[in-house]
């Protein structure tokens, strides 16, 4: 039996993930274990680290907690479910469950697209318009930028999840993936998704093209005023501090893109489980390395919460 009615008629989902490889399952565990933990201890350094430094509370800086604060809670919304399916070897999630997560998931995810996006902007003011940088980037101007980041992701999250919700699912409910994504449960849907489609693409682009033109408008201007700067040091500085950013943005994007930026039709288990792994576990474990481990500031932060009290 693959799944188990409900009252309303709508069955349990199975998360197949990682099962038809059995010997590996050690070895994933164990992996996706220690990359989930490394994740959790980084970004919660960080944000303490901000926290606790007065000198670090500064747009860059409060933009940078809010993004380890989101891939926190984006790691715990796929990674312990995982794990606990490789432990015990059950697979099932029931439906609420499944629409939850496939929720949580976009929210996250595309909260993510703009907290790059906003991070890039403050990049640019602070570069190419440093004797303004104080002006625009106000306090109050940096948080509309992260509210408005909160409420675009979940109004767009939630407008699919709710359109999947209506969908019929009459096939074999064995979801050939270690989450609830979006494709891997629309090829499974036997209604017709035509309608989400052309939406999931158009708020791919809302979500997707729109924040990376920013990102690259924004390097483009920088590149533009680094290449300018008289002094090697100088360029070295700028080029090390906006690399980080664009070298998360380049991963975080790729992957994304590997994955949705094509037809359902087209779409295999196995890329988008090695994709989705990557951007799910691998840029929110490497996100504290990239910007803070050569980060003189972030290091006296998180010395800042050895020392006792005065």
């Amino acid at each position: 039996a693959l799944t188990r009615r409900s009252g309303n008629g709508v069955s349990d989902f199975l998360l197949l993930g990682f099962s038809a490889h059995p010997e590996r399952q050690p070895l994933l565990f164990g992996l996706f274990l220690g990359m989930y933990l490394v994740t959790m201890l980084g970004n919660l350094l960080i944000i303490m680290a901000i926290v606790s430094d007065q000198h670090l509370h500064t747009p860059m800086y409060f933009f940078l907690a809010n993004l380890s604060f989101v891939d926190t809670c984006f790691t715990c919304t796929i990674v312990p479910k995982v794990l606990a399916n490789i432990l015990t070897q059950r697979h099932a999630i029931i439906y609420t469950g499944c629409l939850v997560q496939m929720y949580f998931f976009m929210a996250l995810a595309l909260l993510d697209d703009f907290l790059l996006a906003v991070m890039a902007y403050d990049r640019y003011v602070a570069i190419c318009l440093p004797l303004h940088y104080t002006t625009i980037m106000c306090p109050q101007r940096c948080l509309l930028l992260v509210a408005t980041s909160w409420l675009c992701s979940h109004l767009l999250a939630s407008s699919l999840t709710l359109l999947m919700s209506q969908f019929s699912f009459c096939a074999s409910h064995a979801i050939p993936h270690f989450f609830c994504d979006l494709l891997p449960l629309l090829k499974l849907a036997c209604s017709d998704t035509q309608i989400f489609q052309v939406m999931m693409f158009a708020e791919a682009a809302l979500s997707g093209v729109v924040p990376l033109t920013c990102v690259l408008v924004s390097y483009a201007h920088i590149i533009h005023t680094i290449l300018r700067v008289p002094s090697a040091g100088g360029k070295h500085k700028v080029f090390s501090t906006c690399g980080s950013h664009l070298s998360v943005v380049i991963l975080f994007y790729g992957t994304v893109f590997l994955v949705y930026f094509q037809p359902s039709s087209s779409y295999t288990a196995d890329t988008g489980m090695v994709a989705s792994v990557v951007y799910t576990m691998v840029t929110p474990m490497l996100n504290p390395f990239i910007y803070s481990l050569r980060n003189r500031d972030m290091k006296r932060g998180a010395l800042l919460l050895n020392m006792p009290p005065s």
